[in-house]
């Protein structure tokens, strides 16, 4: 099994910089995205360090101890999760240093998806309201749950989905990288099977487009296709934020 990639993104209608940045390593299985936020700039370069600190520390040789920081983990999908969890509080950690030695940067922060694809198993982390999907037998299913006072709010039953998707402070985040300091990420392992198609994506595809009319889309194309056919359909829709996806398609060798 091998993972095949297809990306694309666009900085929108409104937005001068694209403060999404994304990385793609089909040889490793690693796949990446943020979607940073901050003042001229900032975003840009918070989402690119978070990127570039975690690809450097899931892909190199850190002793194994370094990563666990203390913690008991008992199996190989344990270390790794933990492996994760260590990288993207460096990320963190390297954003507010950046931050402090900055002014200009000051309160800079981003989201951040990871999926790493490695015997015949997804390992998923995420911080933030960026997403990852699977499609798979025709069903778009989200993977993640977003890091936002809108989601406690629906968790919480005190607000419908319906108007999840207006509310004015629907992007407030509970977790970022940089920002928010130490993080915890949303975790997790899953068995993937051949033909199996992820999606990361930044929250300017999934804000004009709900998880139905994802669907519709992914019915419709083939994965090559996928990344424009999604820009274009939330750019269409009236999307004016920077907008990223990134597919992932399983296949054989």
């Amino acid at each position: 099994m091998r993972a095949e990639a297809y990306a694309l993104t666009d900085p929108g209608p409104v937005r001068e910089q694209n403060e999404d940045f994304f990385s793609v390593r089909e040889d490793e299985g690693l796949f990446l995205l943020a979607d940073g936020m901050g003042g001229h700039a900032a975003g840009e370069i918070a989402a690119q360090l978070a990127v570039e600190t975690v690809r450097d520390i899931i892909l190199g040789e850190l002793d194994p101890d370094e990563t666990r920081l203390d913690r008991v983990v008992e199996d190989y999908p344990d270390m790794l999760r933990e492996r994760m969890r260590y990288a993207m509080n460096q990320a963190s950690l390297r954003i507010r240093q950046e931050a402090l030695a900055n002014p200009a940067y000051a309160g800079m922060g981003t989201t951040l998806c990871l999926l790493l694809i490695e015997d015949g198993m997804a390992h998923l982390a995420h911080v933030g309201d960026s997403r990852i999907y699977m499609y798979r037998n025709k069903r778009l299913q989200r993977l993640t749950r977003d890091h936002t006072v809108v989601q406690m709010e629906l968790d919480a039953g005190r607000i419908s989905p319906e108007l999840a998707r207006v509310v004015p402070h629907k992007n407030i985040l509970t977790q970022s990288v940089g920002f928010h300091g130490p993080v915890e990420p949303d975790t997790s392992t899953r068995p993937v099977d051949t033909g199996d198609i992820f999606m990361i994506c930044s929250d300017g595809l999934t804000d004009p487009l709900d998880d139905a009319e994802l669907t519709e889309i992914f019915q419709a194309h083939d994965a090559p296709e996928l990344p424009d056919a999604l820009v274009r359909g939330a750019l269409d829709a009236g999307g004016d934020d920077n907008v990223t996806v990134v597919i992932v398609q399983l296949a054989e060798v």
